[in-house]
């Protein structure tokens, strides 16, 4: 696995404000790490920023951007890479992590828009990956995203994502779910692209629920609960790869605290699962 991936560990649940209070309140045990998106903590003040420091201060975090746009023509916001990485240092956060997409051309879109797959845009996004690995003193993770329409394709997605991976030299964050939405939109076969991911390089995993828009168009929303086949291939990722690091996405319809823990619990019981049968066939 990649040179991050021991920074933390077990399962893992993206902190929401909606439910800091009571989280700080009550610890949930299962949960072995968190994850914010910087953009929406980094200034933040008051109670929330208090309990904020208050987790910070006694669990692990990683980051996972929103609005850095690794593949956007626009110029680099190098000051936001800076700002992060005085955010990271100030709370002990573990690793940043982004999308492989942009979001700006001449101002925010609003929305994670997909790159080109060709070789002109693996050197562009290449180099702004190691820029921002350059300011902040340490490898970045970056995410294989889901997608529904390709702007210009000289290459297949996994030949794509393991090229920028490879120029970038940086680890990966492995969306379970996103692989699979991605195998149902454009007809290809998820344990494939599975094993052809540069798996030494994985910091950690995000898994997710999505919509059904119809039989063969998925939509990538982490708001709804984890469907079985999701859960079959993370633990087919663990199964190739041994158990790392996972966290429980859930951006929308957020239901209460304790059905979040459910599947926190769930990724827990299936790295258990694949642990145990691990130290038998090796012992």
């Amino acid at each position: 696995m990649g040179a991050t991936q021991n920074l933390v560990h077990g399962a893992g649940l993206g902190l929401r404000r909606s439910f800091l209070s009571e989280i700080v309140g009550a610890p949930p045990k299962e949960v072995g790490f968190y994850e914010v998106a910087p953009e929406n903590w980094m200034t933040i003040g008051g109670k929330y920023g208090k309990q904020f420091r208050a987790m910070t201060e006694h669990f692990d975090f990683v980051c996972h951007g929103l609005s850095l746009s690794i593949g956007s023509t626009d110029p680099l916001d190098e000051q936001f890479v800076r700002d992060l990485k005085q955010f990271m240092r100030e709370h002990d956060i573990k690793f940043y992590s982004e999308h492989l997409s942009y979001c700006s051309k001449d101002g925010h879109l609003y929305d994670l828009m997909p790159i080109p797959f060709t070789s002109e845009a693996v050197h562009h996004v290449a180099a702004r990956i190691r820029r921002v690995q350059d300011i902040l003193e340490h490898k970045i993770a970056i995410e294989n995203v889901s997608y529904y329409a390709v702007p210009s394709q000289e290459m297949t997605e996994i030949d794509f994502f393991n090229a920028v991976i490879a120029e970038a030299d940086c680890d990966v964050l492995l969306d379970i779910n996103n692989i699979y939405v991605n195998s149902v939109n454009h007809c290809y076969d998820a344990e494939a692209f599975l094993k052809a991911m540069p798996a030494h390089r994985v910091a950690y995993a995000h898994i997710a629920g999505h919509y059904v828009e119809a039989e063969d168009f998925l939509v990538d929303t982490h708001g709804a609960d984890i469907i079985d086949p999701v859960w079959k291939l993370l633990a087919k990722a663990y199964q190739l790869y041994g158990v790392f690091p996972t966290l429980l996405e859930r951006d929308f319809n957020l239901p209460v605290l304790s059905e979040l823990v459910k599947e926190v619990q769930t990724i827990s019981h299936i790295q258990h699962a694949w642990t145990q049968q691990h130290e038998k066939q090796s012992a």
